[in-house]
């Protein structure tokens, strides 16, 4: 058997320590928030993936097939292409117009308004219909995109752009200012409802039309992280007619290379290829239409079924390669493996700190000091997974590793000892703890629908470390309507578990400023109220000084840790496979693949 090729391609940061290290090439991308409400399904026509029977007679099939030549493409970066092996023809250095790529992702829509969804699936598929005004090209620097040009104000509260001229939206409307006003006012609109969009503009206050390409961003305050906001999917550029169409009504209409065709709910979306793409970003490989004529994104939510599916040929590539495959793939003929540690949010664990028991940080710090996060992870995820120590990853800007001095380790007889000093120092028939005749119960509602990566046996794992400290840990299998409305937004929760990326220090406001709330398109659901963290990260947001910025950044990574509001469990690694006859494939900086110079040979 020939053993895989492996490259190492860093743009920002390597996320890999050597180049045959694959322990840490696992895909640990975000457990989204979702909404409720979205648009009914359209007639199946495309061939449905086969599911498999079960999880463990497909893995072990799996380890029959052998083969050879792989890349293994290891960075944090923008625009990462694989680099083909020795043994590739010449011929297929020459990209081709046609054909359909169908590429597996874990979960699914649950709305086709990038204003309303806050899931990676939904920034996945839009990112191919939206164009933006920026690109993001490295932590901190941008490029054009739709806007050709851009200015800010001395007191940082405007942004004049200067956009493209000759580009018009898949429905033949002319992008213009008017485009651009048009969609941020939807963003901010509470009509929308929006999931995330309208946090990434918080001090928005108006856009203003100085001419039809020339067009004036008005915030309230001045805001650093406006550049990067703009340059996500989330806050792409929609037409005015398609935003203008009923809420039922709704098709997404953008000027990216490829255009909406049809949503089959809970299947399939499927895109095809915007005959009259003009609008690649700065930096694209080739400039006019898109190499595929298709381009469709199966939902596939079982692992196992997922990546049965690339290797038996029914899907071209797939998100979230699980991690005991991970060095299965590398073995297979005719594969490439793409690793990409993703900026923003660890998976992590975040504790409801204005309900019942976790009110008192005593508890809160008790809890996190009775599970072992280390052995967890190592067990789970066959030591693939970095542990995290803090609420960011280490590829985001101005992540502290000294935050995590704060954190409570893993000491069973401290947590004991503090849940004594807190009260809960007696023990009910069932062995759990109690105070003035309450449990010691906490609730953590289970969404199937948004679990992956194994993610609930990470739970159930910290659930029976913590009833050896006496804590109760329950978890209601509940449905999407129900984790959104009773928990999300109703608080009825004292656990939830989510990863966010982003590639900015900013999303530290996302998770943590007071009024952040998940009912407020936020992600604060730890429910933090703190003044001080609302300063910091405000001030972060407004200075223009990156040691300024990097120095409260901090504080706020060691006040969450050192009040226990998280237990960070691991650092997201983003692990994606395709065949070999997939060519072209680069990332955004948020680690999402870009299919618009994706080609598929003969």
């Amino acid at each position: 058997m020939a053993h895989a090729e492996v490259v190492m391609v860093t743009a920002w940061r390597s996320g890999v320590e050597s180049p045959t290290d694959l322990s840490r090439v696992p895909d640990t991308r975000l457990s989204p928030f979702p909404r409720t409400g979205a648009m009914s399904s359209e007639n199946e026509t495309s061939r449905p993936v086969r599911r498999a029977r079960s999880r463990l007679g497909r893995t072990r099939r799996l380890w029959l097939v052998t083969g050879v030549a792989v890349a293994v493409v290891v960075a944090a970066s923008v625009a990462v292409a694989v680099t083909k092996s020795s043994s590739d023809s010449a011929a297929a250095d020459t990209p081709t117009h046609q054909g359909t790529l169908t590429y597996g992702v874990a979960g699914t829509q649950v709305s086709l308004d990038p204003a309303v969804a806050a899931t990676a699936v939904t920034s996945v598929i839009n990112r191919n219909i939206f164009d933006s005004l920026v690109v993001q090209t490295g932590p901190d620097t941008f490029a054009p995109w739709l806007a050709t040009a851009w200015t800010i104000s001395p007191d940082g509260t405007t942004y004049t752009f200067t956009l493209r001229d000759g580009v018009t939206f898949q429905d033949d409307t002319p992008f213009d200012a008017a485009a651009v006003r048009g969609t941020l006012d939807h963003v901010v609109d509470p009509k929308t409802k929006s999931a995330y969009a309208a946090s990434l503009i918080s001090p928005y206050q108006e856009t203003r039309i100085v001419s039809g390409r020339v067009v004036e961003i008005v915030l309230k305050q001045p805001f650093t992280p406006l550049l990067q906001a703009l340059s996500t999917p989330s806050l792409g550029i929609q037409s005015p007619k398609a935003l203008a169409e009923p809420a039922a009504n709704y098709r997404p209409v953008g000027t990216g290379p490829f255009a909406f065709e049809r949503w089959e709910q809970g299947h399939r979306e499927t895109l095809v290829r915007n005959p009259k793409y003009t609008s690649p970003p700065e930096g694209a490989a080739h400039t006019g239409v898109a190499y595929l004529d298709r381009l469709v994104f199966e939902f596939v939510a079982e692992d196992a079924t997922r990546y049965g599916a690339l290797t038996s040929g029914q899907l071209q590539g797939i998100a979230g390669v699980p991690p005991v495959s991970a060095a299965q793939l590398a073995d297979l003929s005719g594969f490439a493996l793409y690793s990409t540690e993703t900026p923003g949010l660890n998976y992590n664990v975040y504790l409801n700190q204005t309900r019942g028991p976790l009110k008192d940080s005593a508890v809160r710090r008790a809890l996190s000091a009775a599970v072992d996060i280390p052995a967890l992870v190592k067990n789970v995820y066959f030591g693939r997974y970095p542990v995290a120590d803090n609420p960011l990853s280490p590829t985001t800007a101005a992540y502290d590793p000294s935050a995590r001095d704060e954190l409570a380790s893993y000491q069973p007889e401290t947590a004991k000892r503090l849940l004594d000093q807190a009260g809960w120092d007696h023990l009910d028939g069932d062995g759990y703890r109690v105070k003035d005749g309450n449990r010691l119960s906490l609730v953590w509602p289970y969404w199937p629908d948004g679990t992956k990566e194994q993610r609930e046996v990470i739970a159930e794992g910290i659930a029976a470390q913590a009833r050896s400290a006496g804590i109760e840990i329950l978890r209601p299998t509940v449905d999407t309507g129900t984790y959104v409305d009773k928990y999300l937004i109703g608080g009825a929760y004292d656990i939830v578990d989510v990863s966010f990326a982003r590639p900015t220090p900013d999303v530290l406001r996302f998770a943590f400023f007071s009024t952040n709330t998940y009912a407020k398109a936020g992600g604060n659901v730890a429910l933090v109220n703190s003044p001080q963290i609302d300063t910091w990260v405000t001030d972060a947001a407004a200075t223009t000084d990156p040691k300024q910025a990097a120095k409260a950044y901090s504080s706020v990574q060691h006040d969450v840790l050192k009040q226990a509001y998280i237990i960070p469990v691991y650092t997201p690694v983003s692990l994606t496979g395709f065949a070999k006859s997939v060519h072209g494939i680069t990332f955004d900086a948020q680690t999402y693949p870009r299919f618009y110079d994706a080609w598929l040979a003969s």
